[in-house]
């Protein structure tokens, strides 16, 4: 119970990124989207590991990897914004 409570909580975060991104309310580089999809992957990657599913460990372990760049950028921007030199 207790993973098929993961793998839903990680379904949803995958979800909720998707459909805001679809209805205009998130940008793809932003950091919430990318928060959602690390998230959300890392959950279903950690169920699919403990089920021993190789197809879907890879699928959502680089799925969580291909979110870090992009949230590293929107935190260092987020974070440098309104600084001067």
């Amino acid at each position: 119970m207790f993973y098929q409570t993961l793998s839903m909580a990680g379904a949803a975060l995958l979800l909720i990124g998707f459909v805001s991104l679809q209805a205009g309310r998130m940008r793809n580089d932003g950091a919430a989207f990318n928060v959602l999809n690390f998230v959300g992957s890392g959950l279903l990657a950690w169920v699919a590991i403990h089920d021993r599913r190789a197809g879907f460990i890879i699928l959502e372990v680089v799925w969580a990897l291909a979110s870090l760049p992009p949230l590293r950028r929107a935190l260092i921007g987020k974070a440098t914004e309104g600084k001067t030199l």
